[in-house]
């Protein structure tokens, strides 16, 4: 049997197989075979291309997984994707063109948090379910008048907790803060304050950076001259690794601790040695090589991560992201009960609103008030070591 035959099965159970009958033949009915199109809004070139193709891998790959697993029934995902150049305009212009389409059951966008935020207004007037892979609050929220909108990544507040709690399980008092300067990184600014000032850790500082910025060593260095014991990074990954990297070579004796948004290849290859002992607040499939398959979504998990590594010769921690929004879309189409070849996509939108999904990421809830699924359960704490992520404890 084949890997991504194999995976198809584990990770498919849960999801896609009750909702298949949608789409079989029952009696005299027409089998639907109409293509489940599913368009995608990706950096596939500028500032965040690295992140953005990994993206692409996983959704290409989700695709292939489905499309062999007979779970869609007579039916097959096709993806049309598009590069917006890691621009929030040009992620706009393809937006505009993706909803226009009848054929485009809904539209997958990239982690840029400018890109997805300023989309939110055409995709609700457009009325075009749409999951992004970014993290800021402000994509999904207000609710509101952002009904079309869903997102999954990390929420600031679950990252913020979780890295708190760690700091206190480690018993440091003094910290300070290394942020973007986008939306993600102010949200994390003020979640951490307010999670820090709760547990009575003292923020001696913080300094924020460009996510295009290729030399972070000012601002890591005014933040180690305040003596924290440790430095929290919240930033992309290019940024943090610049970031350990300027904090070793000032000899900072101090921990290293990042968000979520930090993460990226699980093998840290050149910022190995200075990114060692570092703590990372992520989801477990990262490191699901270290698990033990206990249940059929730590096994799918496992199969996911086998599948894209053998693929790709490495894994990223935020395919799995990628490949949930795919399933998700999946399975709305066929909870949405439209005529073959017709999509709906205000049911879509309502099937979207209440799913539930033991995902590759984790638990994944959506409600009416809530459009950003990822559960903090799904969040746990991973330690560099020997240059790769490891499972903490």
């Amino acid at each position: 049997m084949s890997p991504i035959r194999s995976a198809s099965i584990a990770a498919l159970a849960s999801a896609v197989l009750a909702t298949t009958l949608t789409g079989c033949q029952f009696g005299g009915e027409q089998q639907d075979t109409s293509p489940i199109v599913i368009a995608a809004d990706l950096e596939l070139s500028g500032a965040s291309a690295p992140v953005g193709k990994v993206y692409q891998r996983a959704l290409e790959l989700k695709r292939d997984q489905l499309n062999s697993s007979g779970a869609l029934g007579g039916r097959k995902i096709e993806l049309r994707i598009k590069d917006n150049r890691s621009d929030a305009a040009e992620s706009l212009r393809n937006i505009n063109d993706f909803s226009g389409d009848p054929s485009v059951s809904a539209i997958i966008m990239g982690g840029c948090n400018e890109c997805a935020v300023g989309a939110a207004r055409t995709v609700n007037e457009k009325r075009v379910p749409t999951i992004a892979l970014a993290a800021s609050a402000a994509v999904t929220e207000p609710v509101a008048e952002r009904r079309y909108m869903f997102k999954l990544a990390p929420n600031a507040t679950d990252s913020a907790a979780a890295l708190t709690a760690e700091l206190g399980r480690r018993k440091i008092r003094k910290v300070a803060v290394l942020h973007s300067s986008d939306s993600y990184g102010q949200e994390g600014l003020d979640a951490l304050k307010g999670e820090l000032s709760k547990a009575k850790v003292k923020l001696l500082g913080a300094e924020a950076v460009r996510p295009t910025d290729t030399d972070v060593s000012g601002q890591v260095a005014d933040l180690i001259a305040e003596k924290p014991e440790a430095l929290v990074v919240w930033t992309p990954t290019e940024q943090a690794s610049l970031a350990a990297a300027s904090a070793r070579q000032s000899n900072f004796a101090g921990s290293l601790f990042f968000d979520a948004a930090a993460a990226g290849e699980l093998f840290l290859g050149a910022s190995s040695r200075s990114t060692e002992r570092a703590t990372l607040i992520f989801t477990q499939t990262m490191v699901i090589d270290d698990v033990i398959a206990t249940t059929p979504a730590k096994a799918a998990r496992r199969q996911w991560f086998q599948d894209y590594t053998a693929r790709f010769g490495g894994y990223h921690g935020a395919s799995s992201f990628a490949a949930d929004a795919v399933q998700l879309i999946a399975d709305a189409e066929l909870r949405s009960g439209g005529d073959p070849g017709n999509v709906n996509r205000d049911s879509m939108r309502d099937v979207l609103e209440t799913a539930q999904l033991d995902g590759l990421s984790g638990p994944i809830r959506m409600t009416p008030d809530n459009h950003s699924g990822l559960m903090p359960q799904a969040l746990t704490t991973l330690v560099a070591r020997g240059g790769r992520w490891r499972l903490a404890g």
